[in-house]
């Protein structure tokens, strides 16, 4: 995740010798931000990986209860010969080559997407636990710097005007004109990383967590709850498949704007902190 920008505070948020006056560096990244944006990233491009090995053992999601070969999947990976092929609520798409069949697999995700890069299921649950526990502490000692150091009010929470239908709709036109906040203006979050980065933090992250404990027959027993709120074991399973695809969809476009933004700029900001503030085309 992009970080919070902060007033320089210490010797260490002395900019770099060098550096132009008419782009002034600024300490944009805190040091917990920047760590934890790091671990998180590297934990759920895990996750996904070996979630993708543990669900080629049974390429098909259902809701409610129960679910088999022979139940009316929702959703389906898989291959008919040499032909692959998505099925989504009645809709069949043809994946030859890349779902379903390739010339190195015919499972539904191929090796290339997943951890180990060859079928093991015992292998995969091993990754796909160790880091879920990693995603736990992580996310546990982010919320609670958050809260504490006054990043999630002061850096994460829309202000008034920020949550008014019109600023945001603004906001939207802006993103899609590809026309990105500048000078001071680009030190905070803007209102759409906000919505997204809560979003990730409250939403998908406590859902995956929790859709997963409901997975576990051995969790169902001391938190039997789980499976009456999720709907039951195979309506957790889909949910935490959407989890997962909604972290690939944030990934996607998390990617593209730092790449359109200015992709040096920003990662010298996630790695060192510092950040160079951009000037529209005018010099203001």
């Amino acid at each position: 995740m992009d970080a919070a920008p902060a007033l320089v505070t210490s010797q260490e948020d002395v900019p770099p010798r060098g550096t132009s006056t008419d782009q002034p560096l600024v300490y944009r990244t805190r040091l917990p931000v920047r760590i934890w944006h790091w671990v998180n990233a590297l934990t759920i491009f895990i996750m996904l990986m070996s979630g993708a090995t543990i669900f080629n053992a049974h390429p098909r999601l259902y809701w409610g209860k129960f679910g088999a070969n022979y139940e009316r999947a929702w959703f389906a990976i898989g291959h008919r010969g040499q032909e692959g092929y998505l099925y989504f609520s009645g809709l069949e798409i043809p994946t030859t080559g890349f779902l379903g069949w390739t010339e190195s697999s015919t499972k539904a995700f191929p090796p290339l997407l997943t951890i180990p890069n060859y079928y093991s299921l015992a292998e995969g649950r091993q990754w796909h636990f160790f880091f879920a526990w990693v995603l736990v502490i992580s996310i546990s000692l982010f919320v609670i710097y958050a809260i504490f150091f006054k990043h999630l009010s002061r850096d994460l929470a829309l202000t008034r005007e920020e949550r008014r239908p019109a600023h945001l709709w603004h906001d939207i036109k802006e993103h899609a004109r590809l026309r990105f906040p500048t000078g001071e203006a680009a030190k905070a979050y803007n209102p759409l990383q906000k919505i997204a980065y809560l979003g990730v933090i409250f939403v998908l992250i406590p859902l995956v967590i929790l859709t997963g404990m409901t997975m576990s027959p051995n969790l169902n027993a001391a938190f039997p709850w789980l499976l009456d709120l999720f709907g039951g074991r195979q309506s957790a399973r889909s949910i935490h498949f959407l989890c997962a695809a909604g972290f690939v969809g944030f990934i996607a476009v998390h990617l593209l704007m730092v790449i359109l933004a200015g992709p040096l700029n920003e990662l010298r900001s996630i790695i060192t902190g510092w950040y160079r503030l951009p000037v529209r085309k005018d010099g203001q």
